[in-house]
C-alpha cells in the first residue's frame, strides 16, 4: 500500500478529535475490517496530517515524519480488526503506534527524542497558516515563545501539552496514548501549565 502526505487542502482543522473527525469513523473502521480500500483511504485522509503533525513535533524532520506516518497506517491496517473503542477514538490509538514508532526509531539510532521547535516563520507543518501577514508574525511569535519555553519542560510534561493542546486530544486520549491513567495526565498538565505560567513573560498573551 503507498501512502502519500495529503494536499494542504486536505488538512483537518485542531480541535477536538471525537468531534472533529470520529462521527462516522466507526462505520468506516467496519468497512476497512471487511476489505474496503476506499473506507480505509478515507480514513487516512482525516487522520494523516495530525498523525505527521505529531510525528514532526518528536523527530524534526518532514521527509521521517512522512515516512513514519506511512508505516504509522500500514500498522494500522495490518491491526486494524484488534481495535475497539474503549473510551478513546481512533485517531488516538493511531498516536499510540506513532509514538511507539518514533520511539523505536531512537532507540536505533544516536538521535534524542525530543519537541521540534520550527522557524517561527516557516509554514506550520501539516497545518493552515493565518490569512494575513499581521497574523502570521504574531502566531509565528506565539509559537516560538510558547514552544521554546515547552522545550524546557521535562519529557513526559512536554509530551502532555503537546497531546493535549497542540493536538486537542481529551485527557482520556493523552492518558491512551502515554500508557498512564487519566489522573497522572491531569496532574501532569497541572504542572506543566504551572511550569508554563511560570516561564512565559506577564505580559504575555492576547
Amino acid at each position: 500500500m503507498s501512502v502519500s502526505a495529503p494536499a494542504p487542502g486536505d488538512t483537518p482543522a485542531r480541535g477536538s478529535y471525537a468531534a472533529d473527525l470520529d462521527a462516522d469513523a466507526p462505520a468506516l473502521i467496519a468497512r476497512a475490517r471487511d476489505g474496503d480500500a476506499e473506507a480505509f483511504g478515507l480514513l487516512y485522509a482525516r487522520y494523516a496530517a495530525p498523525v505527521q503533525r505529531f510525528i514532526y513535533f518528536r523527530v524534526g524532520d518532514r521527509a521521517l515524519a512522512e515516512d513514519l506516518a506511512s508505516e504509522t497506517f500500514l500498522r494500522a491496517l495490518r491491526r486494524i480488526d484488534g481495535f475497539t473503542w474503549r473510551g478513546t477514538d481512533f485517531g488516538a490509538w493511531l498516536m499510540t503506534i506513532a509514538r511507539n514508532l518514533v520511539i523505536d526509531h531512537f532507540k536505533s539510532g544516536r538521535h534524542r527524542l525530543e519537541v521540534c521547535i520550527a522557524d517561527p516563520l516557516e509554514p506550520e507543518p501539516y497545518g493552515p497558516l493565518s490569512e494575513g501577514p499581521e497574523d502570521r508574525v504574531l502566531d509565528a511569535f506565539t509559537r516560538r515563545t510558547v514552544l521554546g519555553e515547552l522545550g524546557r519542560l521535562g519529557p513526559a510534561q512536554r509530551e502532555c501539552i503537546v497531546l493535549r493542546f497542540l493536538h486537542g486530544l481529551s485527557l482520556a486520549e493523552t492518558a491512551a496514548v502515554m500508557g498512564r491513567n487519566e489522573g497522572a495526565i491531569k496532574a501532569l498538565q497541572y504542572r506543566a501549565v504551572r511550569a508554563l505560567a511560570r516561564r512565559l513573560p506577564s505580559d504575555f498573551g492576547p
